[in-house]
């Protein structure tokens, strides 16, 4: 339908079934004429069968966000490479009073890119070049449709790496980590991406009639950090790079999950240096796909994952082996930049972490589901409180974190589906026992955080979307148009 003049564009197929509230299909058909006119080669995309993916992410992991976002999709999309295109779109949906939602690759599962409210989706995984590298600072700018895989491997050649990614590495983009994420690997390192020293600046286009292009600096860029695109669209974004390291891809057995919690608590306090900690649960580990040539968990084998330095292998196995850990498996260094597809000699051990790992099992479980904790210290306390309460309903997945400096634990334990109530019990025992609740069964910014408005984020959106119109639904704290 791209190429059909807006005039000539029935009503109804730019008013899909089971919405309410959708934008007045008079206002979608003078945003595509405009659009259309475009000199800037803008293409308005209208098909429901390209529509329906640009409209979706993975909030199926939530059997709660399902019947609220499912058959929730945008009336027209746009996909840019140029930041020209990106001021035009922005002003015209501005000028139609069009909502806009902004997307990268969609793989996230919290449903930050689902349109709640019809309008337009603007996809901006062409904007994806790495703009430079300081080659004294590392301090990298890139275009936020950077896949992030594809950027460590820009970055290589001058000896830098990210600090931070996702466990969808090789499919998520540089705009969305920043928009939607929060950590994952390099976060026993480097904390999360909220932390100051992470995000050094931003350039954001305005939803205006007059858009702005502005660049930001690390402060004033902060409050679109996480924020769920409701507040600017990025279009370039400054960050601070780390020295790339081969690190080493290890998988250790443990007989006893007393002894593995305790190898998993102990070993960020080492002068060992680790990129990546991630504790399997024996029922977890033994379903998971391991990567070529490393043996199938066995049965009551807890198994603790690793990246850690190469100098760290003088002394790391005899460490673990003395607190009841074998080495069970020890892989090639996962390569920067390997894309979507091309897996090399073995799966990569990052992609049975952080929510692969809930991925691994709903694809043999879909009536599982998961939290997000970030536990008390110490755990076992509320780890062994869950177990007496909920049995092999609740399955304990640990990541190692640095929050404010110190050495954490989080819990993404699988859930058996059993309802909202048993959902909402489970939540108020952890929480009653210590745990800080990420809550992946929500769609606000706020209440998938620490459930307080961030104002700064608020008056952000008065400053850069004054009308409400970008990603609208998904901050609690606006309360303007």
């Amino acid at each position: 339908m791209d190429d059909i003049p807006a005039s000539s564009i029935p009503a109804s197929s730019i008013t899909p079934a089971g919405f309410s509230d959708l934008v007045d299909p008079s206002r979608i058909q003078a945003l595509v004429a405009e659009l259309a006119a475009s000199p800037l080669g803008i293409a308005p995309i209208l098909s429901a069968a390209e529509l329906t993916p640009l409209s979706a992410d993975s909030y199926d992991y939530s059997p709660l966000l399902v019947p609220l976002l499912e058959g929730k999709r945008a009336q027209l999309a746009v996909r840019a490479d140029r930041v020209e295109q990106v001021l035009a779109v922005a002003g015209a949906c501005a000028r139609h009073r069009v909502p806009l939602t902004v997307r990268g690759a969609g793989s996230g599962n919290y449903g930050q890119c689902v349109p709640l409210a019809g309008g337009l989706v603007l996809d901006l995984t062409g904007l994806n070049r790495l703009r430079s590298v300081d080659p004294a600072s590392g301090v990298a700018e890139a275009e936020p449709g950077c896949v992030l895989a594809d950027l460590d491997g820009l970055l290589a050649p001058h000896g830098r790496a990210l600090r931070l990614a996702p466990s969808t590495y090789r499919t998520a983009t540089l705009g969305g980590f920043i928009a939607g994420g929060s950590g994952g690997l390099g976060s026993l390192r480097w904390g999360f991406l909220r932390d100051p020293g992470h995000l050094l600046g931003l350039e954001v286009v305005t939803l205006e009639a007059e858009p702005r292009l502005l660049r930001l600096d690390a402060a004033a860029s902060a409050p679109l950090n996480h924020a769920y695109g409701t507040n600017g669209i990025l279009t370039a974004l400054r960050l601070a790079t780390t020295e790339t390291v081969a690190w080493q891809q290890l998988v250790v057995g443990f007989d006893g999950w007393e002894a593995a919690l305790e190898a998993a608590r102990e070993l960020p306090a080492t002068a060992l240096l680790l990129n990546a900690l991630c504790l399997l649960e024996a029922p977890v580990a033994v379903r998971m796909p391991w990567p070529s040539g490393c043996p199938a968990a066995g049965p009551g084998e807890h198994r603790l994952l690793l990246h850690a330095a190469p100098d760290t292998m003088e002394v790391l196995p005899g460490w673990l082996a003395a607190r009841g850990g074998q080495l069970r498996w020890q892989g090639p260094p996962a390569e920067a930049g390997t894309p979507k597809g091309a897996r090399g000699r073995t799966l990569p051990l990052w992609e049975l972490t952080w929510n692969h790992t809930t991925l691994h099992w709903r694809a043999r479980a879909q009536d599982w589901t998961y939290l997000q904790l970030l536990l008390p210290r110490p755990e076992a306390p509320l780890l062994e409180a869950v177990r007496r309460r909920w049995g092999a309903d609740v399955l304990w997945h640990l990541e190692g974190v640095r929050q404010q400096g110190t050495p954490r634990l989080v819990a993404l334990p699988l859930l058996r589906w059993q309802g909202p109530q048993a959902l909402a019990d489970l939540i108020a025992q952890c929480q009653d026992l210590g745990a800080v609740l990420f809550n992946p069964h929500v769609v606000t910014v706020e209440d998938g955080g620490l459930g307080v408005v961030d104002a700064d984020q608020v008056a952000a959106k008065a400053a850069y979307d004054p009308a409400g119109l970008m990603n609208p639904g998904k901050l609690r704290g606006w309360q303007g148009p």
